[in-house]
């Protein structure tokens, strides 16, 4: 494990491994490399081309957390910034998820990136399912202030993930629940980067137009159809965009499933 800062301290913890040009993959929601197999697993299927770096997110794993973080958003790109220093001063980019919106903030602002690769950012840009709570971050906020982990991890489940109420018995009561606790302070971020592009409204993604870095969207032919419809229109808003459709894949998708695509379009 290696370790940098971000520009307002935050310590945040990384991993590389292989050797030639460096790749970046940024996890999504409560996603870090002990919890989160997939990016290991890909990060060992690319390291005979690249050289890649996965990183715990703030807050997360064995990175440290900024109370007093007013920009979140602002913040995680500036930690996104400081992992490009470390890996020699431009990267390309993997993001999956809302760690997908991430690396599409990222590019917007101007972080020197080569390749941008996102799978399935989970926006929502219709009435095809519920979009997010206009006060969704805020719910998140308040739950974590008042000590109430558990409830932020359940309104994450239910108003971004989409899970029925119903379903939250088993996941409660399953092994991977004390760790979503442990890391429940940190999905209001994942809000916040995220914005308003799970509002239901297409024109949100508009700002994506102005990223001229060549870009691979990706997602699978089993995902949600909402993911399904706000990834194919990323498509068409991103100028240097191609579109990629992983049959038989869902949201969580496959170490070997994705790992040729990215060793493709990263050469």
């Amino acid at each position: 494990m290696s370790t940098v800062r971000s520009a307002d301290g935050t310590e945040l913890a990384y991993s590389q491994v292989g050797s030639g040009p460096a790749v970046i993959l940024i996890d999504g929601a409560t996603g870090f490399r002990a919890f989160n197999q997939t990016s290991s697993q890909i990060a060992d299927l690319l390291s005979g081309s690249f050289t890649v770096y996965t990183y715990d997110r703030r807050g997360r794993g064995e990175s440290s957390w900024n109370d007093a973080s007013t920009t979140p958003a602002e913040d995680e790109i500036a930690d996104l910034a400081a992992m490009i220093g470390a890996a020699g001063g431009s990267a390309a980019l993997w993001g999956i998820s809302s760690g997908g919106i991430l690396a599409l903030e990222a590019v917007r602002v101007g972080l020197p990136v080569t390749k941008l690769a996102v799978y399935e950012p989970p926006f929502i840009v219709s009435d095809i399912r519920p979009p997010l709570p206009t006060d969704y971050v805020e719910q998140l906020q308040t739950a974590v202030a008042d000590g109430r982990r558990d409830d932020a991890a359940k309104i994450f489940l239910t108003k971004a993930v989409g899970m029925p109420e119903e379903y939250l018995g088993g996941v409660v009561g399953s092994p991977f629940w004390p760790t979503m606790l442990e890391v429940a302070h940190t999905i209001a971020n994942d809000g916040a980067i995220v914005g308003k592009t799970m509002s239901g409204d297409p024109a949100a993604l508009d700002r994506y137009a102005e990223i001229v870095t060549e870009t691979l969207v990706a997602y699978g032919d089993q995902t949600d159809a909402s993911i399904i419809e706000g990834d194919q229109l990323l498509a068409k808003v991103v100028p240097n965009a191609t579109l990629e459709v992983l049959p038989g894949q869902t949201h969580d998708v496959a170490a070997d499933a994705i790992a040729p695509v990215l060793l493709r379009f990263f050469s």
